[in-house]
């Protein structure tokens, strides 16, 4: 028995220069670990094979009917030094499913083998990553974010070597595409006017059929990411390698490596173990946005009749980008705070609260949610400046229709907390997929108060703080 699923491989009729044609490499002894029974059922999976048979098919041993495995080929700025070709080193995509709803959507297999873009590496995946990818982006997902989807995770029956040997695994990933600002920049750097044009065409009609040439796909990708990064913010979230082949044309997060949600507020805070001078810090994110669109817009500018007005107009947009982001931030912190209505002194209340909150080391999470509950104040180690902080925001507060609902369905209770995390990632190794199935169920309900669950929304300990998060690479 295999997968009905409605394939329609779109990219793999797009020129042979856009990607390598490639199945994926056959691993040991596949064993499932995990499915993702709503996402199968949006994607049109009926009837659900066995486990084993499930197991062969994501760990890519047997593709399904119709697909058509490729790898991608794109280049990218990797911590602002260009790379002009790096392309899927360790991914496969099967193809794209119509789902349910008639939306296409990228199969993709990660972790399954090298292709011809590995430069070196093995193209695989040890199981540590591949269950942070599946635990973090469904968490994003439900708590509303743009993101790419985990369908599977399979364990390979492999070791592969890192700093040591670990057990192998390929996640399953759905995306809206996985078109990337990289995409266009390999052929831009190329000056493969025809290839960029066949790739714009064909992104717009994907994405963004209303657009009616380069400058509204332009403000499209601007809007959509504008959005994206406000929100990661509005969280707590870091991506941690924002690298141009990492922001994606429809407006997804995408590619969770050393990415983590802070625990402790500042604004300076950086995770990824590569990100040794902070370039993606946490309060960095809005100014990296415009710089990778900046890439992009360049990537557009060799498809206009005019490319002096266009680098003129494509400049202003782009310097444009942070005030979008910014107007995305007010709008969602506003929110946070149970303001649906908009006074000029908001920004000043929030940002005061956020530098109390970093003065303090307030847990992002927890003080949000805690808010409008005599439990803010126990974040704050200088409850008496909270406390006057609580009298302004009080005093602006009142009025409002129904401030306390719209805090709680702003401010999750739960998220995937980095030392939580760690701990699903070493039982799973050791065998026990209890705690990450617990992690599943509770963050599938971040907004909702889970009084059993309450030691997954409680600080680390200082034996379990994480300094560092890594790219599994």
């Amino acid at each position: 028995m295999t997968l009905a699923l409605r394939f329609d491989n779109s990219y793999a009729r797009l020129p042979g220069d856009f990607f390598t044609r490639l199945d994926p490499t056959p691993v040991k002894a596949p064993r499932l670990l995990a499915l993702n029974a709503g996402l199968a059922a949006e994607l049109g999976m009926t009837d659900i094979p066995d486990a084993g048979t499930l197991a062969a098919i994501f760990s890519g041993n047997t593709p399904p009917e119709g697909a058509a495995p490729l790898a991608q080929v794109y280049a990218g700025h990797q911590f602002g030094g260009f790379s002009p070709r790096l392309g899927d080193g360790r991914a496969i995509l099967l193809g794209e499913v119509v789902d349910r709803d008639g939306q296409r959507r990228d199969l993709q297999l990660k972790g399954s083998g090298p292709t011809p873009y590995s430069r070196m590496g093995d193209g695989r995946a040890w199981m540590g990553p591949v269950l942070r990818e599946y635990v973090v982006s469904e968490a994003m997902h439900r708590l509303g974010i743009p993101t790419t989807r985990a369908l599977a995770a399979v364990a390979t029956g492999e070791e592969i070597a890192r700093e040591t040997l670990l057990p192998g695994a390929v996640l399953t990933r759905v995306a809206a595409s996985h078109i990337r600002v990289g995409t266009f920049q390999y052929f831009f750097a190329r000056r493969d006017v025809d290839a960029l044009q066949a790739l714009a065409d064909y992104a717009m009609a994907r994405h963004y059929p209303e657009a009616e040439g380069p400058e509204e796909f332009l403000e499209a990708v601007i809007a959509r990411q504008a959005r994206l990064v406000a929100q990661w913010m509005s969280v707590g979230f870091i991506h941690g390698v924002m690298n141009t082949d990492n922001t994606t044309i429809s407006g997804e997060t995408i590619d969770y490596g050393p990415c983590a949600f802070m625990d402790a507020y500042h604004p300076a805070t950086v995770y990824s173990s590569i990100d040794r001078q902070g370039r993606y810090a946490f309060q960095n994110q809005p100014g990296i946005i415009a710089w990778n669109l900046a890439q992009f817009a360049s990537c557009l500018v060799p498809l206009m009749p005019d490319q002096d007005a266009a680098v003129a107009r494509f400049t202003e947009m782009i310097h444009a980008v942070p005030d979008r982001v910014h107007a995305e931030w007010l709008r969602l912190f506003r929110a946070k705070l149970g303001l649906a209505s908009a006074r000029e002194e908001d920004e000043r209340l929030i940002v005061d609260l956020l530098t109390l909150m970093a003065e303090n080391q307030a847990d992002f999470t927890n003080t949000f949610r805690a808010l409008g509950n005599d439990v803010a104040r126990d974040q704050f180690t200088d409850r008496d400046a909270f406390d006057r902080w609580a009298a302004r925001w009080q005093a602006r507060v009142a009025g409002e229709p129904d401030p306390q609902a719209l805090m709680d369905a702003t401010n999750p209770a739960f998220i995937p907390r980095n030392h939580r995390v760690e701990q699903m990632i070493a039982a799973a190794v050791a065998g026990d997929m209890a705690p990450f199935e617990r992690l599943m169920q509770v963050l599938a309900r971040p907004f909702d108060d889970q009084p059993e669950a309450e030691d997954l929304a409680r600080l680390p300990l200082l034996d379990e703080v994480v300094q560092a998060t890594f790219c599994g690479t």
